[in-house]
């Protein structure tokens, strides 16, 4: 039987089991995938499990995804480039690790805003961690002509938008302000929002009324950042839709059939929300 897993730290509001294990049924596949904790300091001793075949593979979530790009044996090029993995697959030669992130995240908007990209000049991305580095470098693949980074450590996102490149504006989150009235859409890529947190110094009413607000958080389906774009009535894209279609990839590397995201499916990970 092949196992796989997610790994993340924490990991229980994870939905990744649910979207697998129903694919796992639907395809009659003799497999398993489990969420599992793993402190930052235990990564290295999980990596060695991974290589040493006891998985097929499985995904990262955070705070991992940095770490395990560095711990891989192999990575595909958009890997590289983005400088973090978010999946794993066990090679007879090592660990192989690529990033579906990237693919998620514009699957996600192009089939609930279609069009968003097109006339947008200024993007506007919350936080500087390993999923912003994909969110940015697909942001970059539309020829978005200004993206500004703004992170609570202005330091952090000085350092990715030099890494990334292109024309990244590094801020702090306080000259969200500064930067709102032109932007057509807003990303949080931060973990604000997930237990209820919301930003101090964001102010979705500065933003054009044509702007789209997305968040890659999905636990909650409607993040407080959400809940006030709405309120604001500005057009949302909650993060559910970008976690199934990244997960696509990883299942058909491990367990060899390429699955579908089906209506069924999301209404089936929406009901555990």
């Amino acid at each position: 039987m092949k196992r796989a897993f997610v790994i993340g730290h924490p990991i229980n509001h994870s939905r990744s089991p649910l979207i697998h294990g129903h694919w796992l049924k639907s395809h009659r596949i003799d497999g398993s995938y489990e969420a599992i904790d793993v402190a930052p300091a235990d990564l290295p001793d999980f990596f060695e499990r991974v290589r040493s075949g006891e998985f097929a593979g499985g995904n990262v979530t955070i705070p991992h995804k940095e770490a395990v790009f560095a711990l891989a044996d192999e990575r595909d090029p958009l890997a590289e480039t983005i400088g973090a993995a978010n999946t794993l697959v066990h090679r007879p030669d090592g660990v192989f690790a690529f990033n579906t992130d990237y693919l998620g995240f514009l699957g996600n908007l192009d089939q609930n805003v279609p069009g968003w990209d097109k006339g947008v000049n200024e993007v506007v991305v919350l936080g500087a961690g390993g999923s912003a580095r994909a969110i940015l470098v697909a942001l970059k693949s539309r020829a978005i002509p200004t993206i500004h980074l703004l992170n609570r450590t202005l330091q952090n996102a000085e350092d990715l938008a030099i890494d990334i490149g292109g024309p990244i504006r590094a801020g702090g989150l306080g000259d969200f302000a500064s930067v709102a009235p032109g932007a057509g859409l807003v990303v949080n890529c931060s973990s604000v929002g997930m237990h209820g947190s919301r930003f101090d110094s964001v102010d979705l009413n500065l933003l054009p009324k044509s702007a789209v607000v997305t968040d890659i958080v999905y636990v909650p389906l409607e993040t407080p950042l959400l809940a006030d774009a709405r309120a604001a009535g500005l057009r949302t894209v909650d993060g559910l839709g970008m976690l199934l279609h990244q997960a696509v990839p990883g299942f058909e590397a491990w367990f060899g059939v390429r699955p579908e995201v089906t209506p069924e499916l999301r209404r089936l990970v929406e009901a555990t929300l």
